[in-house]
């Protein structure tokens, strides 16, 4: 075998080292700095969840969406409106969408079930093939693996319309609140490229997952440094609980997520938080004080696409 010469051997270590640097600097990096803003800006996320749940949420998300704060969404391709959003998606290629990750149908009346054939997710769902109402039910029935299959398959069904998906989250954290659940999460967003919503680092502690976000960034997935999620426990009047959440914002990006929608006689049918859901959207599109309070703190609104980019320009 022919030796290398010194030559080339210094210039190995050279572009060793020039690798091993980039690296560095990539991962001292603050995450607003890789997203091109100064280390000391503060991003915010404001993500729709529940589109494609009925018409309300649907009108309300567009709302938003057009004339309000709300920066993204995430539909829900178990619901039968989901085809209505995912017309306004196609037509309107600007605004933002993931897929609402949902293995979960917690309404009394108004019940889904899986988008995957059923014999292959079998203990996902009920004696009548809905999911499983609440999400510690979910765990005690299903299976993790299962859980990808269904998560896959919404996901493909997203991408059968020619969206240009954005991100996955998770509806009612059913995805996020297990570890066993979790790493299907994370197989998901690393299978198809996508950034995923994130607890904060506090939240995952809680939930025995401490070591989940170092893990996803070995994975070289994307996603926000905080999320607002325990202080919703202590929800009150809705336009003072986003001020004093705005105003307590921290360099970095942060996630919000609302339930934004109309008010309707349908809404209310299908759910005890009908007017919580107006109140939100009411509040991101029409109040003047959470935009004085974004002013306040010079927050910048983006959605997922610049974490989507940036995701896919690291792991091609």
């Amino acid at each position: 075998m022919k030796k290398w010469s010194l030559h080339n051997r210094s210039r190995l270590t050279l572009t060793l080292s020039l690798l091993l640097g980039y690296a560095a600097t990539v991962t001292s990096q603050t995450l607003v700095e890789r997203l091109g803003y100064p280390k000391n800006a503060i991003l915010l996320i404001v993500n729709n969840d529940d589109a494609g749940m009925c018409h309300a949420a649907n009108t309300g998300t567009i709302k938003g969406l057009q004339e309000g704060l709300i920066s993204s969404s995430t539909i829900m391709f178990t619901c039968p409106w989901a085809t209505e959003i995912v017309d306004f998606a196609k037509t309107h290629p600007d605004k933002d969408f993931g897929v609402h990750l949902t293995l979960t149908s917690e309404w009394k009346h108004y019940k889904w079930g899986p988008v995957a054939p059923i014999d292959r997710v079998r203990s996902l769902v009920d004696s009548n093939g809905y999911f499983w109402k609440g999400v510690q039910e979910v765990y005690q029935h299903g299976n993790a693996e299962q859980a990808y299959e269904e998560g896959k398959a919404q996901i493909e069904k997203a991408l059968s319309y020619g969206l240009p998906i954005t991100h996955i989250d998770s509806h009612m954290g059913t995805f996020q609140l297990d570890p066993a659940y979790f790493e299907q999460y994370a197989r998901l967003a690393k299978t198809f490229n996508l950034p995923l919503r994130m607890a904060s680092q506090s939240t995952l502690e809680k939930y025995g997952q401490g070591g989940m976000r170092e893990k996803c960034i070995q994975l070289g997935l994307v996603f926000p440094d905080y999320l607002i999620y325990e202080e919703l426990q202590n929800y009150g009047e809705v336009e003072d609980f986003w001020v004093n959440i705005i105003d307590n914002l921290k360099p970095g990006v942060t996630e919000l997520y609302l339930h934004a929608s109309e008010l309707t006689p349908e809404l209310e049918a299908i759910t005890g938080t009908a007017r919580k859901r107006a109140d939100e959207l009411k509040a991101f599109t029409e109040s003047s004080k959470i935009r004085e309070a974004l002013a306040r703190k010079n927050v910048q609104l983006i959605s997922y696409r610049p974490l989507l980019e940036l995701q896919r320009a690291s792991n091609p």
